[in-house]
């Protein structure tokens, strides 16, 4: 048995669910949310918690068991408490700028790079060289902060880029500068 699939979800105050065949409505103070799951699983509502089962043992079903109760999960939390990825600005004269929804983002190209957020996406940039993205779809946020970093990575002889807060960027050693030669 799946140690993830097998946990129950406690469903919290003020979370309604809604289970329709194998679509689920999840609804909370924070936004409202609606998955399609695979067929074979079987979700249930019992006195509070959500359960997830599987149908057989094959593996196709236990591969799917921890994810759909993780997917699930995911779902109650983001309309509770949400979810947060934040990002940094490592180079000299890289910034981060909102204007109105956009993010405007100075990463030394000859233009500034603007970004729209999808919707139920939330954008705040506390210091020029901070960007913090907030939203309930963990997924969405996760996405947007990735197409965030893709417009100018790290790179790794200087650290300049744009980078997770909690990443680590590996170094490198630059060139010898002409030892060896004579």
């Amino acid at each position: 048995m799946s140690r993830i699939g097998k946990k129950p979800i406690p469903v919290p105050q003020g979370v309604d669910v809604k289970i329709n065949g194998n679509t689920v409505m999840v609804k909370g103070p924070k936004g409202q949310m609606e998955k399609e799951f695979h067929r074979d699983m079987i979700i249930k509502l019992e006195d509070g918690k959500l359960v997830v089962e599987r149908p057989t043992d094959n593996k196709l079903h236990r591969s799917l068991h921890g994810l759909t109760r993780t997917l699930l999960n995911n779902m109650v939390e983001g309309v509770t408490k949400g979810f947060q990825r934040n990002l940094e600005l490592v180079g000299v004269g890289y910034r981060a700028a909102k204007q109105g929804n956009k993010l405007v983002l100075t990463v030394g190209y000859s233009h500034p790079v603007e970004m729209e957020p999808p919707t139920g996406i939330e954008i705040e940039v506390p210091a020029p060289n901070k960007i913090s993205i907030k939203g309930y779809d963990k997924q969405a946020v996760g996405q947007f902060a990735a197409n965030v970093r893709a417009v100018r990575e790290p790179e790794p002889y200087k650290g300049k880029g744009i980078k997770y807060e909690d990443e680590f960027i590996r170094r490198k050693a630059g060139k010898a500068g002409g030892k060896g030669k004579k």
